[in-house]
């Protein structure tokens, strides 16, 4: 018997919840053939970024105005155009290229902070033919007058903006970095989002301390990440009706089995995509439809969000106990 390892993510019914995450994979559609001839679930492209828009305006404006109303200020923060792999209307045409070579759903993704102009490019992005949009939303609260509720407000606002843009589902992709996830994940739900992706991953920079200097670094990502995901899985995934995409730190089935477990219903993967090939997703599914097989499911969906916090006891309650009885129990030999 064929395992059954249909999910339904975003309103899409898939053969199985494995796909590439948001990265440069998407950007070559050799890179896109091969991701969909082993497996891919559905196609995520890598994030228009709200500068990289605003920038393209900017550009424009300066075009048509003269030099002394050539917008330094709001320009002098702006990346060069060279640091985007994709202009605005590559994008467009990726997104529309993607379509057209693969059958199986299309993600497009935004990055962006303030419900601005840029959100036309959400309808832009769904007139290219996407089937639903990623809202990646990057922000680090470094302003000590800025409470979180301001920052859970823009939010909010972004993913409320983009949803009177466009009829296509849309997902948050979050940071794990708020005051209150939980809260914001409902509100986040009621304000129109399909779905929560857990979760961002934000870069670390380190610091060059013979020539003072900081240093940007993107590290791929490690299992070890995947336990933060399973937590916030597990404790919003019972309480909410929306679709969840594990998102960071799953490098092979076991993993993909624990995050399908904690409520997910699709499972992103990038570095361990990004080191391996394509052809990895081949055996991540193998292996996890064996894995069930072994022992004794019947489907995916009977495995699905069985290990979640919210059913049949308190989240928080449930956290504070485990916390305490970890402590407790560690004894030397443990290290």
């Amino acid at each position: 018997m064929t395992m059954d390892l249909s999910t339904t993510y975003l309103g899409f019914t898939l053969p199985h919840p494995l796909m590439p995450g948001s990265s440069p994979l998407a950007d070559d559609l050799d890179t896109v053939r091969r991701l969909e001839d082993a497996g891919a679930a559905a196609i995520v492209l890598r994030s228009l970024f709200e500068e990289q828009i605003v920038s393209d305006e900017l550009a424009t404006v300066r075009a048509w105005e003269s030099p002394s109303h050539a917008h330094a200020e709001a320009s002098s923060y702006m990346p060069e155009p060279e640091v985007f792999a994709l202009g605005t209307h590559d994008y467009l045409e990726q997104v529309q290229k993607i379509k057209k070579a693969v059958r199986v759903p299309v993600i497009a993704s935004l990055n962006g902070t303030t419900p601005e102009n840029w959100i036309e490019y959400a309808r832009l992005i769904e007139q290219a033919g996407a089937d639903a949009l990623e809202i990646n939303v990057y922000e680090l609260a470094t302003d000590p007058l800025q409470s979180g509720e301001d920052v859970e407000d823009r939010t909010v606002a972004v993913v409320a903006a983009v949803r009177d843009a466009v009829k296509i589902p849309i997902a948050a992709k979050l940071s794990p970095f708020y005051s209150s996830l939980a809260h914001l994940a409902r509100r986040l739900e009621r304000t129109g989002a399909n779905g929560l992706v857990l979760f961002n991953r934000f870069y670390q920079p380190d610091i060059d301390a013979e020539n003072l200097e900081v240093e940007p670094r993107l590290y791929l990502s490690s299992p070890a990440e995947l336990l933060l995901r399973l937590r916030w899985l597990a404790v919003l995934s019972g309480q909410l009706s929306v679709s969840f995409a594990a998102s960071g730190g799953v490098h092979n089935a076991l993993d993909a089995v624990k995050a399908v477990m904690a409520g997910a219903h699709a499972v992103q993967m990038v570095s361990v995509l990004l080191r391996r090939g394509p052809e990895t997703l081949v055996r991540v599914r193998t292996e996890l439809a064996r894995w069930l097989e072994e022992h004794g499911y019947e489907s995916l969906r009977q495995m699905q969000g069985s290990m979640s916090y919210g059913r049949g006891s308190d989240p928080a309650a449930n956290e504070r106990s485990n916390y305490m009885r970890i402590l407790q129990s560690w004894r030397p030999e443990d290290a």
